[in-house]
């Protein structure tokens, strides 16, 4: 048995759906899962499931939940929880339009994904009157561009994106995402960007002092051309393949996720993460009821359990999570209220935006030159 593989270190949502996927080692789906902690009886693997009173299907990512929570909510309940994975965005909306939005009670979609899952008519609208516990939110999660008001969702986890770096390394360190093109013939092949079109986009759009939701065709070209400057001393765009080679010194900076970074710098003291000035992206993944959802009365009884302060910072410490009930830091161990990777000072908060969709002129123009970048 891989000792990675099923050790207890924090895994990003998509590298844990790989691997439970991807039959590792000539393991079996069932052989991985339960090695995770997870069981079969509680993960479905695409097929239609035939809805209780007493069961809640939920389509989440990897990282989300695990048999404690899952326990934990049915003494509470008395409801017994039934997961299935995906690993973007993408793949979770063309499973609703195919029509398993009959199937879940709740989603968990990325907060700038929200607009096109309501745009496709696939959400219903909260009603508060049935919701516990919304007071708990940090403000600036009740005043979203994505939902304002929560409207449809309420927000599960939350992160920055920055660039983590090996400080023997760069020992001068890195404070703006300039410092890649200006140093990029000694970062040749020592450097990796995500594989991502928004973030990536973004953080170039970020280096030109313009917003991660940009749509000015000027603007996103400039970004565009910015990145083609450095795509040459780019080792490769990957959102998770770069953590093994940072930590062996192979690589000296790769642009990644807060919550990625959680886990890597207590393993590692060698390693830092900053987000860039002028700024960076604040992403976010929120819970959200399809307007098909077979047992809505279970979708609400889940969103109020999480939203409990005390559930909330169990979950959080357990999973490695950020949380956005400002109610459950307090409840956390001190150390972790003074991680500033997890909970970011007021300085770097205000430099981040939260990524909102976007027009559909400018989503073409974004997969356009993105098609481009990485082709």
């Amino acid at each position: 048995m891989d000792s990675e593989l099923f050790s207890p270190k924090p895994r990003s949502r998509r590298q844990l759906l790989k691997m439970a996927t991807s039959g590792a080692f000539g393991l079996g789906l069932s052989q991985i899962l339960s090695g995770c902690g997870w069981r079969l009886g509680n993960v479905r693997s695409g097929q239609s499931n035939t809805s209780s009173p007493n069961e809640l299907f939920l389509y989440t990512w990897a990282q989300y939940v695990d048999d404690e929570l899952f326990k934990d909510f049915r003494d509470v309940t008395g409801l017994r929880s039934i997961r299935e994975l995906f690993d973007s965005n993408e793949k979770m909306m063309a499973a609703l339009q195919a029509g398993k939005g009959q199937t879940f009670s709740v989603l968990y979609p990325s907060e700038y994904f929200i607009p096109k899952l309501v745009k496709a008519d696939l959400l219903a609208e909260l009603d508060h009157d049935r919701v516990q516990g919304l007071d708990n939110l940090m403000p600036q999660f009740r005043r979203s561009m994505a939902d304002l008001d929560n409207h449809y969702g309420v927000p599960f986890a939350w992160g920055t994106t920055g660039l983590i770096y090996n400080q023997e390394k760069i020992p001068e360190g890195i404070e703006n995402w300039d410092y890649l093109w200006k140093n990029k013939e000694k970062l040749t092949r020592k450097m990796t960007l995500l594989d991502d079109s928004r973030e990536v986009l973004g953080c170039a759009l970020k280096s030109l002092n313009y917003s991660v939701n940009e749509t000015n065709p000027d603007r996103i070209k400039k970004a565009y051309e910015k990145l083609t400057i450095l795509k040459p001393h780019i080792a490769s765009f990957t959102t998770d393949g770069w953590r093994t080679q940072l930590a062996a010194g192979d690589l000296w900076v790769a642009m990644g996720y807060s919550s990625d970074a959680i886990g890597l710098l207590k393993e590692n003291p060698k390693l830092r993460y900053i987000v860039p000035k002028p700024g960076g992206s604040r992403w976010s993944d929120w819970m959200v009821i399809p307007k098909a959802a077979p047992n809505p009365n279970a979708a609400y009884q889940w969103i109020n359990y999480l939203l409990k302060p005390d559930v909330a910072a169990s979950v959080a410490q357990r999973l490695a999570v950020t949380t956005p009930n400002a109610n459950a830091i307090p409840l956390l161990p001190q150390e972790l209220q003074r991680n500033t990777v997890s909970y970011p000072t007021a300085d770097v908060m205000a430099r981040c935006e939260s990524m909102t969709a976007l027009t559909d002129d400018a989503e073409k123009l974004y997969n356009k030159y993105w098609t481009q970048l990485t082709s």
